[in-house]
């Protein structure tokens, strides 16, 4: 896998990047908490790559004075939690629901498809601002909203998945030797299933952190002190004529992250698929050569 990823420039690139901002989420914010609350007045909307108050504020300093590098690595750490706990639970939810409907009788399956219908009757964003609108913002009620949102993509696709793998003639063999439900799915059809979600689920990520920025600049998701980089970019908004910096930054950040999270998603999309990796392997044999 690793040779594989290093013949991919792009997604080695971009594996590298997302490595960075997990390690700046993680680590970053014990350090730099202090300078991205610290305020300085003097200093307001300070322009960028102006290093007369140190190297920290060479993306500039927001309207009171606190380092945008700072705040950016700190609010790093709410973003991707925010987003890898949504995806996280909406795979779970959404993947043991898809193979009890694969796997099941039509009775159960078509109730938790229709519960996946009603999920998906509603638009995702509009719901999730209707929920938030009647609870309290905070972390765990973004997540909890998000994940649901996210649940019908993981039951939709695992149930599809089951249904194609339970007509194999591995299943049909198991079945045949008396071997249990749980054990034909926790054996046979799971690990078949997995890289399939995990795929989906990486791409998804980069979806659900846009939805949390998107909610933060709507001012219905994560609330100060608390910061997010959908919060500063909404911030941001009123001084976008004299001070452009402010959006612009956690801006980049959100579109690198995404874009990284897409073409690492696409290839881990050819890696875990055994008919198409030796696209890959061929081109890792290739430049070892």
């Amino acid at each position: 896998m690793l040779r594989m990823l290093w013949a991919d420039k792009f997604a080695l690139v971009a594996a590298i990047f997302l490595l960075f901002a997990v390690l700046c989420s993680v680590f970053g914010a014990g350090f730099m908490e202090e300078a991205a609350t610290k305020l300085n007045l003097r200093g307001r909307n300070a322009p960028p790559f102006d290093l007369e108050q140190g190297w920290l504020f060479i993306l500039g300093a927001d309207s009171l004075g606190r380092s945008i590098l700072a705040r950016i690595v700190v609010a790093s750490q709410n973003t991707l939690l925010i987003a890898a706990a949504s995806v996280v639970f909406a795979m779970l939810v959404g993947g043991t629901l898809g193979l009890i409907a694969g796997y099941s009788g039509r009775r159960l399956s078509d109730a938790i498809m229709r519960l996946a219908d009603v999920i998906m009757s509603f638009p995702s964003l509009l719901l999730a601002v209707i929920v938030l609108y009647m609870l309290e913002p905070s972390i765990t009620n973004l997540v909890f909203v998000l994940a649901i949102t996210r649940i019908p993509i993981y039951l939709r696709t695992t149930r599809a998945e089951v249904l194609e793998i339970r007509e194999r003639m591995f299943i049909q063999a198991a079945q045949v030797m008396g071997a249990s439900s749980a054990r034909i799915i926790l054996r046979h059809i799971l690990p078949i299933v997995v890289p399939t979600l995990v795929t989906i689920g990486t791409l998804d990520f980069a979806f659900v952190m846009l939805a949390e920025s998107s909610l933060s600049f709507l001012g219905i998701g994560i609330q100060p002190p608390e910061i997010t980089w959908g919060l500063m970019i909404a911030q941001g908004r009123a001084y976008l004529n004299q001070a452009w910096w402010l959006a612009f930054w956690p801006g980049i950040a959100i579109i690198l992250t995404t874009m990284s999270l897409n073409l690492l998603s696409g290839w881990l999309r050819i890696a875990l698929d055994p008919l198409q990796r030796w696209r890959l392997e061929m081109g890792a044999n290739n430049n070892a050569n």
